[in-house]
């Protein structure tokens, strides 16, 4: 017995296209490339523009100056000072004075 090894004659219309040439797959390798090249950015951002520490003596000081004030001063200046959720739970509604509170 012969054994011959045959050379397939598979012509290039034939052959299946090398992966990089298939559309489907830039799809399926696209989406989560995007998504970590999009992390990468997100935490390039946040390193170099990290939120500032706030210091409590300087709130406390703000506050207490604040109060000093009377009138319209008073409320821009306590309105200026109160924390980021208050101040985004009542960003619509009005600031109502103290002598006005039931």
């Amino acid at each position: 017995m012969e054994h011959v090894m045959q050379v397939s004659s598979v012509s290039p219309e034939q052959r299946p296209p090398v992966w990089w040439r298939v559309p489907h797959m830039w799809l399926v390798v696209g989406g989560p490339l995007v998504v970590v090249v999009a992390c990468i950015a997100t935490v390039v951002l946040a390193v170099k523009n990290p939120d500032p520490v706030l210091n409590k003596a300087d709130y406390e000081r703000a506050l207490t100056e604040a109060k000093a004030l009377e009138g319209q001063a008073r409320l821009d200046a306590l309105a200026r000072i109160q924390p980021a959720g208050q101040a985004r739970n009542h960003a619509a509604s009005p600031l109502i004075p103290e002598a006005d509170r039931p």
